[in-house]
């Protein structure tokens, strides 16, 4: 298979793991590539059970079980992937915005399978330097700051260096859980409300993505534009 057709494959073999573990899959799920990262964009996505909790504002619960069976699907999907590929997986992130009914699973590859194309009509420094200042409005400014384009729609910011003292002591004392719920609310609502993501990429952006690996310390924005 050529690296379409091997995308190609991906974006079913997840579409259809998804609906035999949640039952129901997504309406469509599309997997593309560029530099270190496979991304895999995925709409209308919400099951039977989980329309219950969001219709009862159970938001926390809801990210909770969401988390739980994506994180044992995630292990049997970086086999797959890896076979497909041919490439190692050495690491995950996911994020959903349950308003859109979508998410986003992003695997970090061992090897570039294609290499990165920027736009040139963006302009990648102030793209980081914005992440940077909503970074610091939140928390701290990240130690460092790398841009992806990986589409002409999806771009990927990566931080380095983001959690300050009081968040590693919460992870070390087993409080990753409600780290993570907290700081997913508190960073989506200041990059969404602050953030001059519009004027940095000259068009709307529909969708913003975060997640973050508390044990190395940094996190991946994706940025989806219309």
């Amino acid at each position: 298979m050529n690296l379409q057709e091997k995308l190609k494959y991906i974006s079913s073999y997840t579409s259809k793991l998804l609906r035999n573990k949640f039952g129901r899959g997504p309406e469509s799920c599309s997997a593309v590539t560029s530099d270190q990262f496979l991304v895999l964009h995925i709409r209308g996505f919400v099951s039977p059970m989980e329309e219950v909790l969001l219709q009862e504002n159970q938001r926390i619960q809801l990210d909770h079980a969401r988390d739980v069976v994506i994180k044992n699907i995630l292990a049997e999907l970086k086999g797959v992937y890896q076979v497909t590929l041919e490439t190692e997986i050495k690491g995950f992130f996911h994020d959903w915005n349950f308003p859109n009914n979508t998410g986003v699973i992003i695997a970090v590859l061992n090897d570039p399978l294609k290499p990165m194309e920027k736009n040139q009509e963006v302009n990648f420094s102030l793209l980081e330097s914005e992440v940077s200042r909503i970074s610091q409005l939140v928390e701290k400014t990240p130690d460092n700051v790398f841009s992806f384009q990986i589409t002409p729609k999806i771009f990927i910011v990566k931080r380095e260096g983001i959690l300050v003292p009081i968040e590693k002591a919460l992870i070390k004392a087993g409080f990753d859980k409600q780290l993570h719920f907290t700081k997913d609310e508190l960073e989506k609502g200041y990059f969404h409300r602050d953030g001059k993501f519009d004027q940095v990429f000259q068009g709307e952006v529909i969708d913003i993505f975060i997640d973050w690996d508390f044990k190395n310390d940094n996190s991946l924005i994706c940025f989806v534009l219309k």
